[in-house]
């Protein structure tokens, strides 16, 4: 993702899907705590459902909003863990193999370090 946004900049946009459909809205954006980069957003997919974490790499922020570049019925299976809290470096690792994607190069290897751990930046925060 593009590092020099403002992750509270996320909060409240539109998430797109690779088909350009809506959907939902930024509801939280979660950091990782080692680095402070941006790298989950918990999107809100209505009004009485959950949050579907998306990851923010390799997600493109537009002037639309959020283009995740996966298919709408991948984004609502992903793994619920509910939103206002860490994410633990085993919850992140299940997001990881629910998108199919590689932990980052810097991370080190195939599972994050134990004492990863992830903020976030509620939209309720100021």
């Amino acid at each position: 993702m593009q590092t020099d946004i403002d992750p509270r900049n996320l909060i409240g946009r539109k998430a797109f899907d690779r088909d350009g459909t809506k959907i939902g809205t930024v509801d939280e954006v979660y950091l990782d705590d080692a680095t402070g980069e941006p790298e989950w957003a918990a999107v809100r997919t209505g009004l009485f459902s959950r949050d579907a974490f998306v990851p923010l790499e390799p997600s493109r922020l537009s002037d639309d909003g959020l283009n995740v570049p996966f298919a709408r019925a991948l984004i609502k299976e992903a793994p619920d863990f509910g939103v206002g809290r860490h994410l633990s470096p085993e919850q992140e690792l299940q997001l990881y193999h629910h998108y199919g994607l590689d932990l980052p190069a810097a991370e080190g290897g195939p599972a994050p370090a134990p004492d990863r751990d992830f903020g976030r930046i509620a939209g309720s925060e100021g």
